[in-house]
């Protein structure tokens, strides 16, 4: 009886305490039920809300580039894709090849496809091919039934419809690489392309715009069940230039004629850049929808470079356009406009011998008739009498030996030397004969043909400190005003040592001897002043003129001296500069001054500072504008 009363006591205890413990564990199950359904229930909600709702970026329109007229040079256009969704057909490969027999579909496609469609789930869509024509989307959707998992989806891409014309400065979009990546989630986006070159690379922020998103409904493994809201994005800003692309269209096919050639058309008051061409280019749209090896293999191994912008970033000697600066520095240097030099064809300075182009000599000159028919001789003389410093401190006023800041990547700033330069370069003195080497603008000198685009407009203003500029706004509507005229500061030259230089640059395209009156525009009001430029891109050897010279046209290609022209217009009332640079093409005079006089006397008839006082407001390619006859080769 005891151990019955005993048994029932430890079953009792055991019960309570098996009890309480059940009772306690339920009180905690239920304080956490509490704590998780009332007191956190809007976190949980908003996690449950956010597994449920993606959230997808949207890109957002590229903003377009125009030209001071408004015509459009980079815009946006419908990109038709094929995607391939591999759960919804049974043999992906088989897939691929049957869209093969209605479309091109190269082997570095199908096998990024096969990659792509191993590494992600089933149900994510893979681009199979971009850019389809609307005969390609058409065999896609008549065949439809025999290919299935693949659909037709719309996007937009960059398009440059003039092509090479205005390629660098443009520039182009392309695909972000990893070292571009900045951590905006824009950037990951399937297809996303920033601006890798150009203008295309200096706004590429105002340009992109803002991304919108995309509310969409998925289930647990992440299938898109149902778009709940859409906000479209902000599109990108306008950039307006202030170039004029009928009279880009005109340089790029006057600058066709020669191998390799450059030109710069510039306001000499406002500083606008008209033209910058660079010849040859390329097409930016290849770049936009991705250059093949072979196309990359072509353009990065043409020794006339087409890749490179010529006109900021190729470094010529000036040759004898450089004597402007010369002569600049003599005269405020003290010397006077009337001091006679002889050129009997070469000077001696020591042991070594100095020639002028011409073999005879030019006999007796003074500093305007030294311009006219450019005379070597007489710029030796003018070099050794003022010193390579003074020269370089002169040339530094004009605008070259340094970066005129064109807000353009790539530009190269030149170089004018001077006698500390070279003591720190090389560790060797400046020598004399130096001095007279530079005077004709060769030797060490190096300028970019913007550079003497702007050397140019310095001296036909009058002497105003002008700066280029190539943009006149960003707008994110449909039209801007044009920058008001800025007021330009002197560059600190006398105006009569300006006037001085001016007449001898009259006096070459209309002198009766001028090396360029073969070039020039003999219709008034439309008279050019300019200089001619030849330089040599090696050293002809005393022997070698004592033997026979080879003429220009005999030599390869990449020996031949370079032809360069400067010169602006009207003559009287000075409107509009100019600089040509042909590589290798010969002499200035023959070669370079009638394109200058072609593009100088089309931008006079065409008059876009002039006319242009209005907004930019986008329209459509204009039709061919009446800028008048071009004159023969001279």
């Amino acid at each position: 009886m005891y151990r019955d009363n005993a048994r029932t006591k430890s079953f009792t205890r055991r019960t309570a305490l098996i009890g309480g413990g059940m009772l306690a564990m339920f009180g905690v199950l239920a304080a956490r039920m509490y704590q998780l359904q009332v007191l956190e229930s809007r976190r949980y909600k908003l996690l449950a809300e956010e597994n449920r709702i993606h959230l997808r970026l949207l890109p957002p329109p590229r903003g377009r580039i125009l030209d001071r007229h408004g015509e459009l040079l980079a815009i946006n256009r419908d990109n038709y894709r094929v995607f391939v969704v591999p759960e919804e057909t049974p043999d992906v490969e088989a897939t691929l090849d049957a869209l093969a027999r209605f479309i091109e579909l190269p082997e570095r496609d199908r096998k990024r496809v096969l990659r792509e469609v191993r590494r992600n789930r089933g149900f994510v869509p893979v681009a199979v091919r971009e850019n389809l024509t609307w005969e390609e989307v058409a065999r896609i959707e008549v065949n439809a039934p025999d290919l299935p998992g693949l659909s037709i989806d719309v996007g937009q891409t960059r398009e440059y419809p003039e092509g090479a014309t205005a390629a660098h400065l443009l520039g182009y979009v392309a695909a972000v690489s990893e070292a571009e990546q900045t951590g905006e989630p824009m950037l990951n986006l399937p297809g996303f392309r920033i601006g890798k070159n150009g203008v295309e690379k200096v706004h590429d922020l105002p340009l992109r715009g803002k991304a919108g998103n995309s509310q969409l409904e998925v289930n647990a493994v992440g299938r898109v069940m149902r778009e709940l809201a859409r906000q479209e994005g902000q599109p990108g800003q306008d950039v307006a230039l202030t170039l004029d692309m009928g009279l880009q269209r005109r340089a790029m096919e006057r600058l066709a004629q020669e191998a390799a050639a450059t030109a710069v058309v510039m306001d000499v008051n406002s500083g606008d850049v008209l033209v910058m061409a660079s010849s040859p280019s390329y097409d930016p749209n290849a770049f936009a929808r991705g250059l093949t090896p072979e196309e990359w293999g072509q353009l990065s191994t043409d020794e006339r470079t087409p890749l490179i912008n010529k006109a900021i970033a190729g470094l010529y000697a000036p040759g004898s356009t450089f004597k402007l600066a010369v002569a600049l520095a003599a005269l405020e240097s003290g010397i006077g406009s009337d001091l006679r030099t002889f050129c009997r064809g070469q000077v001696d300075l020591g042991s070594a011998r100095f020639h002028c182009w011409k073999k005879g000599g030019h006999g007796s000159l003074d500093m305007i008739s030294g311009i006219e028919q450019s005379c070597d001789v007489y710029f030796y003389e003018l070099a050794r009498r003022v010193g390579v410093d003074r020269i370089a401190a002169t040339s530094a006023r004009l605008g070259l030996g340094r970066k005129v800041d064109i807000e353009v990547p790539g530009e190269k700033p030149g170089l004018v030397p001077t006698r500390a330069w070279k003591l720190a370069a090389t560790g060797v003195p400046w020598q004399p004969g130096e001095t007279l080497v530079t005077g004709i603008g060769q030797g060490f000198v190096l300028a970019t043909p913007l550079q003497l685009a702007v050397m140019t407009a310095r001296v036909a203003n009058g002497g105003k400190a002008v700066v280029p500029r190539l943009y006149r706004d960003m707008v994110r509507g449909e039209s801007s005003a044009p920058k008001p005229m800025p007021e330009w500061p002197s560059i600190g030259v006398s105006e009569a040592a300006i006037a001085v230089v001016q007449r001898g640059m009259w006096a070459v395209s209309n002198g009766t001897r001028g090396t360029a009156r073969g070039a020039r525009i003999a219709k008034e009001p439309f008279e050019m002043a300019g200089k001619t430029g030849t330089s040599q891109v090696r050293r002809i050897t005393r022997r070698e003129r004592e033997t026979r010279v080879l003429k220009n046209e005999e030599k390869p290609w990449n020996e031949r001296d370079h032809a360069l022209f400067v010169g602006y217009v009207p003559a009287a009332q000075p409107r509009y500069a100019a600089a040509v640079v042909v590589e290798h093409g010969g002499g200035g005079a023959a070669v370079a001054a009638p394109i200058v006089r072609d593009l100088l006397l089309a931008t006079q008839r065409a008059d876009p500072s002039g006319r242009d006082r209005g907004p930019v407001v986008a329209s459509e390619r204009p039709g061919p504008r009446d800028e008048g006859p071009g004159g023969s080769r001279g």
